[in-house]
């Protein structure tokens, strides 16, 4: 049966049809339309990067075994120099394997350092199709920040963090006691503290990119003072590699100093804001 129109409705359009379709006005959006991953894409390229980051971190690895000597001696020359003018004794192993996989760990460790751009620019591809075009252009800003702070944190924690606690812990020995430390636990604490430095040196680029997006700004951080001053000691004991009062000052010290200096790169770099 055919169906007679109502006298004065209005005629379709000659293009129009059942198929429906929202027009974009965001150039933004329209850009980036063709970005739009399903959930097994998303599995597929988190798979991808994975593999790319495995393979940096075994090209990163195999330059730093070429000079895992030199390595070796960067570390423990200072430290053992410190124990030699303390109490004149040398590090010691317990276990006739323990030096190999030492020097495997150390290997390990200059290779993750060298590999950390490479790490971190497959992190930027695997974020990047869930951001805007104009998001997509701080990929350059983001390795080279991370990069770099990491680097500052790894510098702060071999030169003047680790020093200091290696030292705490030399002044308490005694006439009727002397430190004799493992080298396997002495290397452990350095790596707790290398890593933990090198995350907590992150603070500034992650409020750079929260001001860049207009999440964060110069004025909230200083609002909130008091509050982030309390959660920075709450993280540097948790996350201090001893219990002694020593570590977790060096822990929030650097945090307190890196949140004064966020602070300014939110001022530098927020966002502006503008009219809708």
């Amino acid at each position: 049966m055919a169906l007679v129109p109502f006298p004065g409705a209005a005629k379709p359009a000659p293009d129009d049809d059942d198929d429906r379709h929202i027009h974009l006005t965001d150039p933004d959006v329209l850009e980036d339309a063709g970005a739009k991953m399903s959930f097994l894409d998303h599995l597929d390229e988190l798979r991808k990067r994975l593999i790319a980051c495995v393979w940096g971190l075994i090209g990163g690895c195999a330059i730093a075994f070429l000079f895992v000597g030199r390595i070796q001696h960067f570390i423990w020359m200072p430290l053992y120099q410190d124990l030699q003018n303390t109490s004149g004794v040398k590090f010691m192993y317990t276990s006739g394997f323990e030096p190999f996989m030492l020097t495997m760990k150390i290997g390990a460790l200059a290779g993750l350092m060298l590999s950390v751009p490479f790490i971190l620019y497959q992190l930027w591809l695997f974020i990047a199709p869930g951001l805007y075009s104009h998001e997509k252009r701080m990929a350059a800003p983001f390795v080279i920040f991370c990069t770099t702070f990491f680097a500052l944190g790894a510098a702060f924690s071999h030169y003047v963090a680790f020093p200091w606690t290696w030292k705490f812990f030399l002044g308490w020995q005694t006439e009727y006691m002397e430190f004799r430390p493992s080298i396997g636990e002495a290397f452990g604490l350095y790596v707790k503290m290398l890593l933990g430095f090198g995350l907590i040196f992150q603070m500034p680029t992650i409020v750079y990119f929260l001001s860049r997006l207009g999440l964060v700004s110069a004025g909230f951080l200083l609002r909130h003072t008091k509050y982030a001053v309390l959660i920075i000691f709450i993280i540097a004991a948790v996350i201090s590699p001893g219990t002694d009062v020593v570590s977790q000052c060096l822990m929030a010290g650097p945090m307190l100093a890196l949140y004064g200096l966020s602070i300014v790169v939110a001022w530098f770099f927020a966002k502006p804001r503008s009219a809708e």
